[in-house]
């Protein structure tokens, strides 16, 4: 953990750095890589295997921020890696080819025994979020179970929070959702887009009756006394709250979901090495300005400001949600 000298931030490396690096890392033993190592075999160089979730991003320009920050907390070389699929992330760490892995909540399900969660991924100010179903104040539809026989914009099919969710919550509430997402419900139309498309699809198109989104998407159209109505932390814990109603036009909420995980940061368990601490404290004090590229960079920015502790327990509603919907991780992956 960074110390602080005179309001100044003294990192584990300045003072390597310093005068004082050679007692100083005599008194840090094998921890500071050297002789003994960070990474397996001998080398202070970390691997960390990133979830591949949009193509068309530079994601090791993206990540470099994190890299800069740990590097200079610990004394290691961060090496990333990008997966092929989120089932890649996971195998890399399996197979022992990654200390660290950025990856999807169903991966913190599924790497139980091989991956632990080391921290919870925060982003616009909360570490959780919501999933809605909406529809037009004028559709007629008031309740969850008057969309049988109708349709419904979703994003695309394997979206946790545009599709997954909404479908065990349509299906808590009565309707027969057959075997989607890999097959067709039984009891509505599903027609799958993006989050986006999904909200204009049912503010334009009259024969969409609802729209199932991150709460992200549509919140803004929905007022904030509808969320009051429906749940007792959407407006305790999502940041969307505040923005709640603000767009000229109005949705209807006809359910919101319990809060949902962020993705994780999940270290390989085996990965037995004092400094695989010092680099899991780096991330979880990591502040919003170390995770920031400079004014010149023109790339997309990391989709998080801040890491929180977690665990495997954080992602108990997505194992629900797979289970209910009988997905395994490899299907979603």
């Amino acid at each position: 953990m960074p110390r602080t000298t005179g309001g100044r931030r003294v990192t584990r490396r300045n003072v390597l750095q310093s005068g004082g690096a050679v007692g100083l890392a005599a008194m840090a033993g094998g921890c500071l890589g050297g002789a003994d190592g960070n990474g397996d075999n001998g080398s202070n160089e970390i691997t960390m295997i990133l979830n591949p979730a949009e193509s068309d991003v530079d994601i090791r320009s993206q990540y470099q921020p994190l890299v800069d920050h740990i590097e200079s907390e610990v004394d290691v070389t961060i090496s990333l890696d990008r997966a092929a699929s989120y089932a890649a992330t996971l195998q890399a760490i399996r197979s022992d080819r990654a200390h660290l892995a950025d990856t999807s909540p169903s991966a913190a399900v599924a790497g139980r025994g091989v991956a632990d969660v080391v921290g919870i991924r925060v982003a616009y100010g909360a570490a959780q979020y919501f999933s809605l179903i909406t529809t037009t104040p004028d559709s007629g539809i008031e309740e969850l179970t008057d969309l049988e026989g109708e349709t419904i914009a979703m994003a695309s099919p394997l979206s946790v929070s545009g599709t997954l969710v909404p479908m065990t919550m349509l299906k808590k509430a009565g309707l027969d959702t057959g075997s989607a997402p890999d097959g067709d419900p039984v009891d509505f139309t599903a027609q799958h887009s993006d989050h986006s498309t999904a909200a204009e699809q049912l503010l334009n198109n009259p024969d969409v009756a609802a729209a199932s989104t991150g709460a992200f998407s549509t919140a803004p159209y929905v007022p904030q006394e509808q969320f009051d109505e429906l749940s007792d932390d959407f407006a305790e814990i999502s940041t969307e709250y505040e923005d709640a109603g603000t767009e000229d036009e109005e949705l209807q909420l006809l359910a919101v979901s319990d809060p949902l995980p962020r993705a994780p940061i999940m270290a390989r368990s085996n990965w037995d090495d004092p400094v695989r601490e010092d680099v899991e404290e780096a991330i979880l004090n990591a502040e919003p300005e170390d995770l920031s590229h400079g004014d010149d960079y023109e790339g997309e920015e990391l989709w998080f400001s801040s890491v929180v502790e977690g665990s495997h327990e954080d992602y108990d509603p997505i194992k629900e949600v797979l289970d209910e919907l009988g997905l395994e991780f490899e299907d979603i992956s």
